[in-house]
């Protein structure tokens, strides 16, 4: 007498996808059908990349978050801890000793590999490094940051996701954050493009990066995407492209955003942001300003999967509407402040 959604929540089982235990191995899987839908409990484990550098705080509440996930124990683990600028100061070399220390305390995960680079790369570099080497490695990645946070159900939402789509040529990632959308109606939703706080990969996807921003800028123009690509003119992707190829900034995100964009792929976003960025206001506490970006991570796992691999022009008017108010805010420094955080070093 039970429903579709009782049994398979009662077996521990996903639609089409993994069980959530996060099983290691290629052993054959055991399969149930129910109401013409087969579950199965196998599953492919991506390994999760992780880029630190000096914040200890910040880098510990990432790393207990991990830790606390389900199915943490079964993954493996690369950290990948930027070397230390030459000017640093001797309060900045504590605090990159700390982080140091932090990362080898203790087993955050069943295995914990872990790189130190002897001069400072700056983020964008060790991004691109540390993604290249982990998902060729591997096929697939899910990759973190030393200030995203995530809910319980993180590793299993990426994981069965990353499985879900993983011979879909027009989907590029698999993002763990969305921002705080009101309205929105559907658990899952496609956007043209890819993002950059708390996201996975694969190895077919992350080899279309371009990083030669000025030819990304100008295909984007000869086709006359720049009105889309800046979400309908409510946010200055545009703006970032241009300060790249100038030199203002040094972003793999802006350069990964529009390599996929231009390629036609899709972003998976849930409905309910799974992690929380803890560094937008330079401190990791909630301010007002970071409240505009989301407050919390939410355990989440959807009941079903889009039919579908194509943009939500609904989804997309809500994201627009969300950058058009927070340009409003009295802080003029918002837009500032996260696009520090996409540059930063």
């Amino acid at each position: 007498g039970k429903s579709s959604t009782e049994l398979r929540n009662t077996l521990g089982l996903w639609p089409g996808t993994f069980h959530p235990r996060l099983l290691s191995g290629h052993h054959l899987a055991k399969k149930v059908k129910i109401k013409g839908i087969y579950y199965t409990n196998k599953l492919m484990i991506a390994p999760v990349v992780l880029f630190v550098y000096n914040r200890p705080i910040h880098t510990s509440k990432t790393l207990e978050a991990l830790k606390n996930n389900v199915g943490a124990s079964e993954i493996t683990l690369y950290i990948f801890q930027d070397g230390l600028k030459q000017n640093a100061s001797e309060a900045q070399r504590q605090e990159y000793s700390k982080v140091k220390e932090i990362i080898r305390s203790q087993n955050w995960c069943e295995k914990a590999i872990i790189y130190e680079a002897e001069t400072n790369l700056g983020l964008a570099h060790s991004v691109i490094k540390g993604v290249t080497f982990v998902v060729n490695k591997h096929g697939r990645v899910i990759v973190l940051e030393d200030d995203i946070v995530t809910s319980s159900t993180f590793l299993k939402f990426m994981n069965a996701s990353l499985e879900k789509y993983k011979t879909e040529p027009s989907v590029s990632c698999i993002s763990g954050y969305i921002y705080p959308l009101s309205n929105q109606k559907d658990e899952l939703f496609f956007i043209k493009g890819a993002d950059c706080w708390g996201w996975a990969t694969w190895d077919r996807a992350w080899n279309k990066l371009d990083t030669n921003a000025a030819s990304l800028l100008l295909k984007l123009e000869e086709k006359n995407l720049t009105y889309d690509f800046d979400f309908f003119d409510t946010y200055p992707y545009l703006e970032m492209l241009r300060q790249q190829i100038n030199k203002q900034i040094d972003s793999w995100a802006i350069c990964w955003y529009a390599s996929a964009y231009l390629a036609n792929m899709y972003t998976l976003y849930p409905s309910k942001s799974l992690v929380l960025n803890i560094g937008i206001d330079g401190t990791g506490t909630h301010s007002g300003t970071s409240d505009l970006w989301g407050t919390e991570a939410v355990d989440f796992m959807p009941s079903t999967y889009p039919k579908e691999i194509k943009e939500s022009i609904e989804a997309k008017k809500l994201i627009a509407a969300h950058f058009k108010s927070i340009r409003q805010q009295p802080a003029s420094s918002i837009f500032n402040k996260i696009k520090s955080w996409f540059t930063r070093n």
